[in-house]
């Protein structure tokens, strides 16, 4: 559904992603591992066509990414952001149907309103939630907001950016949760990046390791632990002894 194929990407003398080889099946979760600043999200942007790379070559279930509407290319994703990322000044529901509610998706008002509130009750928030702002919401609250909204226009393909950033272990464990199973119930591709690694136990069905500009080990969740890849080991144990350098 999405490969990279020799993905370079630099800003002025910083080479972010200095050669990024990646193959994500359809209907298959992948999440993205590796340090702070390794190009995760540069990345996503990239596949995303917000950022285009300097050589290499991206495709979306066999399209260029920079080929065609890109209106229409987009309407493809849905995305949940680290910090949630939403709208102070709308009530929740709207927030939900942002994309419903303008551009190629618009749908009747009314109309956009029940799949949001559909939506929220899909991730365990109650229908009175939707008139509430998103400040009068708890953190795991607007994190479940934005994974709604995230999935409102039945997306084929969904990013999540960090997506226990910032919760307590339990609220963290019910998003990977919802994460999983929504995933699996829309049969959606899927990309997360993280550094949670029981959110990697979690939600994925491969995992690759993004470290200086490459990916340096790919394969299924399950060979994990036995990866052998000096990289994977030190960073899904937490040492800091090892191949990636800590940042003093």
């Amino acid at each position: 559904m999405i490969e990279l194929r020799g993905v370079h990407k630099a800003f002025g003398t910083n080479r972010v992603l200095r050669g990024v080889d990646l193959f994500v099946a359809r209907g298959t979760s992948m999440v993205v591992i590796g340090g702070s600043g390794t190009g995760k999200s540069v990345m996503l942007k990239c596949i995303l066509g917000l950022v285009e790379p300097d050589a290499g070559e991206i495709t979306v279930d066999g399209t260029e990414v920079h080929e065609g509407d890109h209106d229409a290319f987009l309407a493809r994703f849905g995305m949940l952001f680290q910090g949630g990322a939403l709208f102070d000044s709308l009530p929740v529901w709207q927030n939900v149907a942002f994309r419903l509610l303008r551009g190629a998706l618009k749908r009747p008002k009314a109309e956009a309103r029940e799949i949001a509130v559909e939506k929220l009750r899909r991730v365990g928030l109650s229908p009175d939630v939707a008139d509430s702002y998103p400040a009068e919401l708890s953190g795991g609250m607007q994190k479940r907001v934005g994974l709604a909204r995230a999935i409102a226009a039945e997306p084929e393909i969904i990013f999540f950016d960090e997506p226990t950033t910032g919760l307590d272990p339990i609220m963290a464990g019910v998003i990977n949760d919802l994460i999983r199973e929504i995933v699996t119930e829309m049969g959606a591709t899927a990309i997360a990046i993280t550094h949670d690694m029981t959110s990697v136990r979690a939600i994925a069905d491969n995992v690759a390791m993004l470290h200086d500009g490459v990916i340096k080990w790919t394969g299924p969740v399950a060979d994990l632990d036995a990866s052998g890849d000096p990289y994977v080991d030190q960073f899904i144990h937490g040492r800091a002894e090892g191949p990636i350098a800590a940042v003093r």
